[in-house]
């Protein structure tokens, strides 16, 4: 994954300062962090599957609703690249490794336990298993698509659309429209770039990362 992540985006963003950013990115966790704490991809490296999902989605959502089903140019290839591979940063250097104890109740498990140490509940007889999980520690609390902006910029300047894009990759479920905001849908009916951010960080979480 992060070879593949490394080619995407050498071969694709070329602005000034992408170079920094990319050396930036290879200091932090970006490559082993999961991209969700208990949800999708609650595993080593699913930070940067994750990113490669949207990428990969936003590139053909593209192709087929704003080039009709064209070739992207270079520009257009280094805003998707942009925004499907970094729209994410906000979770760099966020979730911390722990232990926690949960329930199994497969049979070979609880079979080959030591008897004092089987319980039982409405479900049957079970044990308790550590298992590797994340907590949240976020030492830059600067919201979510916003943060992303935030660093990214730091590095390389963004397109007034490829900004809109990573700030709003949420959606409707971003906390400033739950507040009451209306800024969401402002944005996406200024920016489609945008619009297809938010339904390929959508189609990777639930189509392409769904466990089961």
């Amino acid at each position: 994954m992060k070879q593949q992540f490394l080619d995407i985006f050498q071969t694709r963003v070329t602005r000034p300062g992408a170079d920094r950013l990319l050396d930036w990115l290879q200091t932090t966790d970006f490559f082993t962090a999961p991209a969700s704490s208990r949800f999708h991809l609650a595993k080593e490296g699913g930070l940067c599957e994750h990113s490669l999902h949207v990428y990969e989605r936003l590139r053909a959502l593209y192709r087929a609703e704003l080039t009709e089903g064209r070739e992207l140019t270079p520009e257009q290839e280094e805003s998707v690249a942009i925004c499907g591979l970094l729209h994410d940063l906000c979770k760099v250097d966020l979730y911390v490794p722990e232990y926690r104890n949960r329930k199994t109740y497969e049979p070979e498990k609880v079979n080959a336990a030591p008897r004092r140490l089987v319980k039982s509940d409405e479900m049957g007889d079970f044990i308790w298993e550590s298992v590797r999980g994340y907590r949240v520690e976020d030492n830059l609390p600067y919201g979510h698509g916003e943060k992303s902006v935030y660093i990214i910029s730091g590095f390389l300047r963004l397109t007034r659309e490829e900004a809109m894009a990573i700030r709003w990759h949420m959606g409707f479920s971003d906390n400033d429209f739950k507040a009451g905001g209306r800024s969401v849908g402002l944005a996406y009916e200024r920016f489609p770039l945008a619009v297809l951010t938010h339904i390929a960080d959508l189609a990777a979480t639930y189509l392409d990362e769904v466990e089961g």
